[in-house]
């Protein structure tokens, strides 16, 4: 009986050694905050547009440093979406940094006045979705850091915005317009489902990046964008999520 139960835990460790080698990201913690508050509605509102949530995830993932840059903790922008015509951005900021990590709540900033480094940094042109009040200008840059659950919401908005008005088969990119019908037409083919496949995430990933009047034009970031997807395990925790109706610890 020893003998099997040793044999067992083996298994186990070999098992844990094996996911651990194959979703290496998910051992770090400032991932998982990221991730666990918006995967579950980040599902159901990429599935509701036709795009792939593990591809959108990953992305949202890389442009705001898993939500720890300092643009993204100031505007709830976690997709670096630029700012339309109609829309508040963030203007110009002067902030400090101490160890090369930029203060934006007000404790830290007069915590470490004194040995900090200010610097007056260029205007973002990215969305702002801090509350009208505050949106547009350099008051109450902490707001999303004090109000977590009012972040959570920005974050989510976000999402839907770029689900539902960037990639768009009006949009006036055709990388947006490609990238929407190509989803159309496989979830017209083969269900909802689909959109959870890796090969449609990867699809997806490198329809609207890395070429001209792209999301990203540099060749690198679809590259970028995959390795954060399948190093965190992006389409399998979406899978586990949707199809398996499990919570995010178990499925993480």
């Amino acid at each position: 009986m020893k003998i099997i139960i040793k044999h067992i835990f083996i298994i186990l460790l070999s098992s844990s050694a094996i996911f651990a080698s194959d979703f290496s990201f998910r051992k770090y913690n400032h991932v998982k905050s990221f991730y666990e508050p918006l995967l579950k509605k980040t599902v159901q509102i990429c599935l509701q547009h036709n795009i792939p949530p593990a591809a959108v995830l990953a992305i949202a993932g890389v442009e705001s440093g898993y939500g720890r840059g300092y643009i993204s903790k100031i505007t709830g922008n976690i997709l670096s979406l630029g700012a339309n015509k109609d829309d508040i951005m963030l203007p110009p900021v002067t902030l400090p940094s101490y160890n090369g990590k930029v203060l934006i709540l007000k404790s830290n900033i007069k915590k470490y006045s004194a040995s900090s480094k200010w610097k007056k940094r260029a205007p973002s042109l990215k969305k702002d979705y801090r509350p009208d009040t505050y949106a547009g200008s350099t008051n109450n840059l902490d707001y999303f850091l004090l109000h977590p659950n009012k972040r959570k919401e920005a974050n989510l908005e976000c999402i839907e915005e770029f689900a539902k008005k960037w990639i768009n088969e009006k949009s006036r990119f055709a990388p947006f317009r490609e990238a929407k019908k190509k989803m159309n037409y496989i979830v017209e083919k083969s269900g909802k489902n689909a959109l959870l496949d890796n090969k449609t995430n990867i699809e997806f990933i490198k329809t609207i990046g890395g070429r001209k009047n792209s999301f990203n034009y540099r060749k690198t970031w679809p590259k970028k964008v995959i390795k954060v997807m399948n190093k965190t395990g992006l389409v399998e925790l979406t899978k586990s999520i949707y199809i398996e109706k499990k919570d995010f610890n178990d499925a993480w």
